[in-house]
């Protein structure tokens, strides 16, 4: 009777961590983050175009890896997505629900693993708990960013692992949730096969029982098979051109920056040409890179710089949480707890693959596979001191009990409120808003006009258009004169139909120049601020969220 009154009661309150996870990701998804910005558009109307078509944008039949803006996007997020997009419709809500719902099943996923690593239901709940509060998590699945859904899957693998050390027929399951992982996001690419055989070495006692090697072998026989894809696509050309944009090898002042030392060196020669090169230049980055997301500012203080992928003013983690994090680092340790190394593997892992590059560091979105872990690990510094709070006066419990409350409360307020309230208006921009508002002008006054000019000056506006107006994939991929071309490893549509993408501010493409080059058109142009004569009549002017200006409309007439 007890048992079951204790499983009631754990199931309420894991029920209520996990509706409390969805509504921080759920309430007004499509105004915070303001916009979607201009992968959400791609990712949405390529699921779009794979749904009405069974092709991409580049009339490719079911890629695996999708061109998009020369970037090569994986397809899990992309296929993901079609079935909400089928529901509700190519729109913001239609590209947020998915990750709103991976994100809160991720949650739910988060309980079942503390349990299992830490065979302690309280750990599970907390770590649960966490991830629902989580400023890192909610940040990233309340916009569709493929690398939340890359967490999903590493942290149903790992569970399933960890459940398959008992009952083999679940390791299966468990390469396939990581396989999907690889073709997620591009950091898991390389942490994934690197974690598990981390695991293997690390646990391959519980691997290689004789119950499990025939399913073992058929498991990482079906992981391998998976890799194949993604190992010959990494060594083409197309598929190093996400790392040629973000690699620190690839940084173009790199050479310049080694011969500068070179030259202001007073060391004698041969030594400033050992100690000035490529081999300890990018060493020495690279181990700054990866220490720089163990910093307190960026943990627990500023977080990451990158505007879209942070709140800016809070921590990645609540700064509550760093006495318990700590906590539960040694004890994990001094208890010898039989996943600790997995645990602490699975963390200092994670920055692998950020450690790299060149941009924004340190790096959220490249990151969050590390998330769970720094909620397990806080977790169980909370239960060890709840453990150690039991032995106390009743009176000293119940103040630290109300402390702890009130932090709690507050934190999470405090996050919230810069959310909702600071966040939209001081990052519109960043999330290239305003272009839902330029497109939705277009639909309802485009009839009217032979040629529409949309400046490219904020990135990517002919993926807005074709989002916003629900264009005909079929369509657009077989558009006589669509016009595609490439810049800085980027690609780029300079035009379809009747519409046209040139940076209005280049000698050439200026409103004047385009005027000149198409007598007796009536032609609407979309541009920002300072890029039309001040006599010219403006249609509709459009603000970013703190008031400046973002688009001005205007026609030739």
């Amino acid at each position: 009777m007890y048992f079951s009154l204790f499983k009631y009661k754990l199931f309420l309150l894991v029920l209520a961590i996990v509706v409390l996870g969805f509504f921080l990701r759920f309430n007004q998804v499509t105004q915070d983050p303001p916009s979607l910005n201009w992968d959400e558009v791609s990712i949405g109307f390529n699921a779009y175009s794979i749904l009405k078509t069974g092709r991409d944008e580049w009339n490719q039949f079911l890629p695996l890896h999708f061109k998009s803006y020369g970037e090569y996007k994986l397809p899990v997020q992309i296929y993901g997505s079609i079935p909400a997009i089928a529901i509700f419709g190519l729109n913001d809500f239609g590209v947020r629900i998915t990750p709103v719902v991976y994100g809160t099943i991720t949650i739910l996923l988060m309980f079942f693993l503390g349990r299992a690593l830490l065979k302690n239901s309280a750990i599970g709940v907390l770590a649960a708990f966490l991830l629902a509060i989580s400023p890192w998590h909610i940040q990233l699945t309340r916009a569709s960013f493929e690398s939340s859904f890359s967490v999903f899957w590493i942290v149903l693998g790992t569970y399933l692992m960890i459940k398959s050390f008992k009952t083999p027929k679940w390791l299966l399951a468990s390469f396939v949730a990581f396989a999907l992982a690889i073709y997620t996001y591009n950091s898991a690419r390389i942490f994934t096969p690197i974690f598990l055989a981390f695991c293997l070495v690390f646990y391959y006692r519980d691997f290689f029982k004789n119950e499990h090697k025939k399913i073992l072998v058929t498991s990482i026989g079906l992981f391998i098979a998976f890799l194949i894809p993604v190992i010959f696509f990494a060594f083409s050309g197309a598929g190093s051109a996400r790392y040629k944009l973000v690699s620190v090898t690839d940084d173009p002042g790199l050479v310049l920056r080694i011969n500068e030392a070179r030259g202001n060196s007073r060391l004698p020669q041969p030594l400033p040409r050992l100690i000035y090169n490529k081999v300890v230049y990018i060493g020495s980055v690279y181990i700054k890179n990866y220490i720089a997301h163990f910093t307190p500012e960026f943990l627990f203080v500023s977080g990451a710089p990158h505007k879209q992928h942070h709140v800016q003013g809070v921590g990645e983690l609540y700064a509550f949480q760093a006495p318990f994090l700590l906590l539960g680092l040694i004890f994990l340790f001094r208890r010898k707890e039989k996943y600790r190394f997995l645990i602490i593997g699975w963390l200092l892992l994670a920055f692998i693959p950020v450690a790299v590059t060149n941009d924004s560091i340190p790096h959220a979105l490249r990151t969050l596979i590390a998330v769970p872990t720094y909620q397990l690990l806080t977790a169980y510094g909370l239960v060890i001191t709840y453990l150690w709070l039991k032995k106390q006066n009743i009176n000293v419990q119940n103040i630290l009990y109300i402390m702890a409350f009130v932090i709690v409360a507050i934190s999470i307020g405090v996050y919230l409120n810069n959310y909702y309230n600071i966040y939209p208006k001081l990052y519109s921009r960043d999330w290239q808003y305003g272009n839902e508002k330029v497109v939705d002008y277009i639909a309802k006054h485009q009839d009217e006009y032979d040629l529409i000019v949309y400046s490219r000056h904020y990135g990517e506006p002919h993926m807005f258009t074709l989002f916003y107006l629900n264009y005909d994939p079929a369509k657009f991929a077989k558009a006589s004169n669509l016009d595609r071309f490439e810049t800085h490893d980027w690609i780029r549509v300079l035009r379809f139909d009747k519409y046209y993408f040139p940076d209005l501010g280049d000698p050439g493409t200026r409103f004047a120049d385009i005027v000149l080059q198409n007598p007796g058109k009536k032609i609407l142009f979309i541009g920002k601020p300072g890029d039309f004569p001040p006599e010219t009549k403006k249609l509709l002017t459009i603000d970013f969220l703190n008031g400046s200006g973002a688009f001005e409309i205007v026609s030739n007439e």
